[in-house]
């Protein structure tokens, strides 16, 4: 049986590779709010269609997002949930319609964070990220893949990324207090080397199995 795994972290953190390293370790799902709204955007609930809402430029509400989420979850042989829950009633109907194995937290401080938001720079051609400290190109503000002109997209500005932690924060810090008092959140220190996450996000996961 796979795990399954939910992965918690403000914008940042770095969620995304470690939910990448996880789906090649233990060949799970990588299961994210987005793509399951996108994938299922016509799926009709008593609260009409994700698209109807997303076409109008409008969030996705609650109940509507949950079935969704229900629908990719049940449809994956092991899972890493990644963008849900948002808030504490999402965390709730998650414990009601699954059992997770972990809770992984990256536990990043909110200058490094505002530090990796503000220094990614997205190539205006093809769409290649790199990073200005972690990832930068052979040559600044040029494409290593095709040579386009690098840009830093608006909402990697300091005020938007402080903007978007401040709103995480709200509303998912009592998501990860419920997962805490449950005894299923393992915290992992973000900070450290790619490898040093990796490290303890594999053990954390393996510990659980």
């Amino acid at each position: 049986m796979e795990p399954n795994i939910l992965i918690l972290g403000a914008p940042g953190a770095g969620k995304g590779t470690q939910s990448s390293n996880i789906v090649e370790e233990f060949g799970v799902e990588h299961v994210t709010t987005g793509d399951a709204l996108r994938e299922n955007k016509h799926m009709e609930t008593e609260y009409g269609t994700p698209a109807s809402f997303m076409d109008e430029g409008e969030l996705v509400p609650d109940p509507v997002v949950n079935e969704i989420v229900e629908a990719a979850l049940s449809q994956a042989d092991g899972y890493v949930l990644d963008g849900y829950p948002r808030n504490l009633d999402q965390a709730e109907f998650l414990s009601e319609i699954t059992d997770l194995d972990v809770v992984l937290y990256l536990d990043v401080d909110e200058d490094e964070l505002v530090g990796r938001l503000t220094g990614r720079r997205v190539c205006s051609e093809c769409g290649a990220t790199f990073h200005v400290d972690f990832n930068p190109p052979e040559e600044e503000g040029v494409c290593d893949e095709c040579g386009g002109e690098l840009y830093q997209r608006d909402d990697d500005t300091e005020e938007t990324a402080r903007e978007r932690i401040r709103v995480y924060e709200e509303n998912t810090a009592p998501v990860v207090e419920f997962y805490d008092e449950r005894g299923e959140l393992a915290r992992i220190d973000g900070e450290q080397s790619l490898e040093g996450v990796w490290e303890d996000v594999k053990a954390a996961i393996e510990s659980s199995a």
